[in-house]
């Protein structure tokens, strides 16, 4: 086995090439192997924060990787530097070293560099599963903090939401190139923070938000279990509102479905306007792939669009890579765009989605979708934030595997038949009657239809 520092060294440069340049530099350039053994390997991290933030976000990325790299599994750890060192002191909090400038997050443009040109409401396909989102945006982008303030967007991964933020950023621009804009992602922000608490410098953390005539934060649901972030964005939230200015925000779930984020903020967000955005149906999808096509000087059959837009249940992105594939292909193959050549360029990424509905996926997807512990969901805790998602995997082990209601309680630490008798009336009732729920069981069950189970 090759030795622990050349087996890191492979796996970040791998990361490197699938993380944001930005997050790569604040989450994994600090990090060091520790202990490396036949199956598994122990990574020294500065302190708990990124030991919490590592494990909750990048953990399955960085075992996958590891897996590829070995012959065997590896098992990924985490270990704070006190806890790999015990013996020596450490500094208190080395969130990221004074020697290496270049992780120095800055926001010195903070007008143009953050707004990408190339996402605008004309190329944006307008259709019933996001025609109330481009409409808010819109209403945004012609009247900011006027309108709908804050705005918050929510959706699955892929459905356009980033689309949305630049394109309204890049409308207001054109029209005004005054206004301080920044965009960034919750992820950027909670580097930024750590960068300004370990330089003791909050004021200037402070004087870079709070001016600002619009802020756009995308996937806000990352500030989840970050208490301290969490605070800082409530006053930075709070400074912009007061001050009658434009906050716009993305999540992948409705504001009262964040479980690990404060009840304040989730207050705040839904105080303006929520809109979200659904997965596209055929006819949507398939006047994406005719756009994206066009975009690439190319001409698809529609029988080919047809058969894309029909194999990608979830992700927008998703199908414009597959669409780029077979574009790829066809050249290098001097071959016809035709549905053969489709089929076989797509053949191994084409599923049947029903084999995807076992109960161990299906409480694991819902888990993982409530930011929960799949042992929590086999407990006898009976907080809602435990109980809401147990009863929503219960409703679908009842509706979409063949298991017995005895089966059923088994694969929830032991529950009687009759707790699952109630969770799937229950369920029945509320999806009926409470939209937003409803909306995150039909994504549960497109992410379990599409085998993305994280």
């Amino acid at each position: 086995m090759e030795s622990k520092e050349i087996l890191w060294k492979k796996c970040l440069l791998k990361i490197e090439e699938q993380v944001p340049s930005e997050s790569y530099s604040a989450w994994f350039s600090p990090t060091y192997p520790h202990v490396l053994t036949e199956d598994s390997l122990i990574v020294a991290v500065p302190n708990n924060f990124y030991k919490e933030c590592l494990q909750e976000n990048y953990h399955e990325l960085m075992g996958s990787i590891l897996n590829s790299l070995t012959d065997t599994p590896i098992d990924l750890q985490f270990k704070t530097e006190a806890e790999c060192c015990p013996g020596e002191k450490k500094e208190e909090a080395p969130a990221l070293k004074q020697s290496e400038p270049q992780l120095k997050v800055e926001f010195t443009n903070p007008v143009l560099s953050s707004i990408n040109p190339k996402y605008n409401f004309s190329n944006f396909i307008v259709g019933s599963s996001n025609q109330f989102a481009h409409a808010a945006a819109s209403a945004v982008a012609n009247n900011p903090a006027l309108t709908y303030n804050p705005l918050f967007i929510y959706g699955g991964v892929g459905l356009g939401k980033t689309h949305l933020l630049h394109a309204i950023g890049n409308a207001m621009l054109k029209r005004d190139p005054r206004p301080r804009i920044r965009y960034l992602s919750a992820e950027s922000f909670t580097v930024d923070l750590i960068e300004s608490l370990k330089r003791d410098d909050m004021p200037s953390f402070r004087n870079r938000y709070r001016p600002l005539d619009v802020l756009f934060v995308d996937d806000i649901q990352f500030l989840a279990g970050k208490d301290r972030t969490q605070e800082e964005f409530f006053y930075t939230f709070n400074a912009l509102y007061e001050s009658h200015k434009q906050v716009v925000l993305s999540s992948d779930k409705y504001p009262k479905d964040m479980m690990s984020i404060e009840e304040r903020l989730r207050s705040r967000f839904e105080s303006g306007l929520v809109a979200d955005i659904e997965i596209p149906d055929l006819e949507t999808k398939v006047a994406i792939i005719y756009k994206k096509a066009e975009a690439h000087n190319k001409s698809i059959p529609q029988d080919v669009a047809i058969f894309i837009a029909s194999n990608i249940k979830t992700n927008i992105r998703e199908l414009e890579g597959f669409l780029l594939r077979i574009i790829a292909f066809a050249s290098f193959t001097h071959r016809e765009i035709n549905l053969e050549l489709t089929q076989d360029v797509l053949k191994e990424f084409t599923y049947d989605k029903n084999k995807n509905f076992t109960a161990p996926i299906i409480i694991k997807t819902v888990a993982s979708y409530f930011n929960i512990k799949v042992s929590d969901m086999k407990s006898k805790k009976r907080s809602r934030e435990i109980s809401i998602p147990r009863q929503i995997a219960m409703y679908l082990c009842r509706e979409y595997t063949k298991f017995s209601l005895p089966d059923i309680g088994r694969q929830f630490g032991g529950k009687d038949h009759t707790t699952v008798i109630f969770s799937h009336k229950k369920l029945t009732k509320i999806i009926n009657e409470n939209g937003s729920l409803g909306k995150s069981v039909k994504e549960i069950i497109d992410l379990i239809e599409s085998g993305k189970t994280s």
